[in-house]
Parts: structure tokens; sequence; C-alpha cells
């Protein structure tokens, strides 16, 4: 496994996160683990842009959903 060091955390942040842990029941170490860990597995903003573009669809148009939401609000 790899190992990273922070450095130069100012005061009021490190006691933030101390806080943070102790009030999660977890130590500072699997605290900030969790934080990486969710963060790295998280898909970022492009990610998620890249993915709706190759599902989206250019065979939708502005009135086939206006005709969608026409016919649901008949159903009613």
């Amino acid at each position: 496994m790899t190992a990273f060091t922070i450095r130069e955390v100012p005061d009021d942040i490190a006691r933030r996160i101390k806080v943070r842990a102790a009030e999660a029941g977890q130590s500072l170490q699997s605290y900030l683990l969790s934080l990486v860990t969710r963060d790295a597995t998280q898909p970022t903003l492009a990610e998620m842009a890249d993915r709706a573009e190759r599902y989206a669809t250019e065979d939708i148009d502005v009135q086939d959903v206006l005709d969608v939401i026409d016919s649901g609000r008949a159903g009613r």
C-alpha cells in the first residue's frame, strides 16, 4: 500500500478534521482514508459529462418531449 503525507495543513482545518473523525467514531487515519476513498471512487464532473454525452440521443427533439408531457397530463 501507498502512504501519503500532507504537509502544512492549517491548524483550524486539522482541528475540524480531528473533530469529525471523533464524531464518526473513527481514528484520524480511518477517517482520512474514507475521505480519500470516497473522492477517488466518485466520478468527476468531466467523467459524468462524458458519460451523459455517450448516452444522449439525437433522435429526441423538443416536440417529442412536449408530446410525452401532454400525453401524461391527459392521463390524469
